[in-house]
């Protein structure tokens, strides 16, 4: 047998076992820690009356959204109830302009099950969930009735069912109604239990739990979190991600009970974008994590689990006063944003440092991302989705539809066999 013979063989045998590939669907998710807007956030974006443009916030971390399958951050503030005057902390209320930079941005679903959630009582938490729906957005952990709490509603993407299902420990110095409890997802382990019940008979391959819980500026899980994840776990949660603490927290993973191979929990993904200026809550993560579906089987494998540090720049830059999400890795490497002064990257430096230090300290299963690695990933990713079949010219002939053997045979000036079936 000759090297060509040799070479047509091997291709024939490569595309056969792509297409035997092709019966695994994957998905990559992005998390975000809080999403905050206090007073001084709305004041920079205000460009006229009333009117507001947060996208610019988001023009650096925008990249790596787009190539994500899903993005999920927790909405930690309440949007435009009419009537009221815009505020941050302690009373939020938020421009609903500030969701269209979300949106911009590349987040699919917010969880609004917060602390924060109630600020502004019912009409506080009608209108949030009103004008996320509005611009284009899901969200999960606050509801309008009962019934809408009550029922099942389960995600799809790439044959991928799966469920956000969001919870918080309380609402401030607030009281809801028991009539109204349906409003905010309090943290109840009975509740809980029955909600992952439901959702997995109906079908869920990915159950996620994203817990509003632990304290302030910590930077390691407290009694109650730990032992809240354990009953998590143990009901079937998959996938479990925190927030409230404003400040990373470790990484552990764990044995999942439900369709996964292997679940894990983020305790705490720090702040995403606020005016909190100070060291561990000036910056956070963006958690990204893939998982594959094998649709034969229809059994689940968490393929990787990454995060990209990001720290938050407030200051001036050619379009004023901004803040702006940075990739913390800026400061690591070459930098073309010249507005960025020898203190930014000290301080973007020390965020990247200690991002590294918090999320990889109980494990070494997680790994540092960015965007230029995600890019490359998603790259190789549509590549091997192509099911072989492309549109290029080949030598001498009009674009056509072609086998991908055919591809590699052209760029080796291999004659072309006759095959058994038609490739046109």
């Amino acid at each position: 047998m000759n090297n060509a013979s040799l070479i047509i063989l091997f291709l024939f045998v490569f595309v056969s076992l792509r297409a035997q590939n092709n019966n695994v669907n994957s998905l990559e998710f992005a998390f975000t820690g809080d999403i905050m807007c206090h007073s001084t956030q709305f004041k920079f974006a205000a460009v006229g009356k009333d009117s507001f443009d947060f996208k610019p916030a988001y023009r650096e971390i925008k990249p790596y959204f787009d190539n994500c399958d899903v993005v999920v951050g927790n909405l930690e503030t309440v949007v435009e109830v009419k009537g009221v005057k815009y505020s941050g902390y302690p009373v939020f209320n938020t421009p609903k302009d500030f969701l269209e930079g979300l949106k911009f941005a590349g987040f699919n679903i917010l969880s609004t099950a917060n602390n924060h959630a109630y600020d502004l009582k019912e009409r506080g938490v009608l209108s949030t969930i009103n004008h996320i729906h509005s611009a284009g957005m899901d969200n999960v952990g606050t509801y309008k009735t009962e019934r809408e709490r009550d029922s099942v509603c389960l995600f799809e993407k790439n044959r991928i069912k799966f469920a956000i299902l969001s919870y918080t420990y309380g609402v401030n110095l607030y009281t809801i109604p028991d009539e109204k409890s349906f409003l905010v997802n309090r943290i109840n382990e009975e509740l809980i239990k029955k909600d992952i019940i439901n959702y997995r008979n109906e079908g869920a391959d990915l159950i996620i739990l994203f817990f509003h819980f632990g304290k302030e500026y910590a930077k390691v899980p407290d009694k109650f979190q730990k032992e809240l994840v354990a009953k998590a776990i143990k009901f079937g949660a998959d996938i479990i991600i925190g927030s409230h603490p404003h400040t990373l927290q470790p990484v552990k993973f764990f044995k999942s009970q439900g369709k996964i191979d292997t679940g894990f929990t983020a305790y705490s993904l720090g702040n995403f974008i606020s005016n909190q200026r100070w060291r561990y809550s000036d910056g956070g993560a963006v958690l990204n994590f893939s998982v594959e579906k094998n649709m034969n089987n229809g059994k689940i494998k968490l393929k990787s689990v990454k995060y990209l540090p990001i720290w938050v720049f407030k200051g001036y830059t050619d379009n004023g006063s901004e803040y702006v999400i940075l990739p913390a890795d800026t400061a690591i490497n070459d930098t073309h944003l010249t507005y960025l002064e020898s203190n930014d990257l000290k301080l973007m430096r020390e965020c990247y440092y200690d991002t590294k230090e918090i999320l990889q300290k109980e494990t070494k299963k997680i790994s540092i991302d960015s965007i230029p690695a995600i890019r490359k990933r998603q790259k190789a990713k549509k590549l091997s989705e192509l099911n072989y079949f492309v549109d290029i010219p080949l030598k001498n002939t009009e674009s056509k539809k072609t086998n991908a053997t055919y591809i590699i045979m052209d760029s080796l000036n291999i004659n072309y066999p006759k095959l058994p079936f038609n490739i046109n």
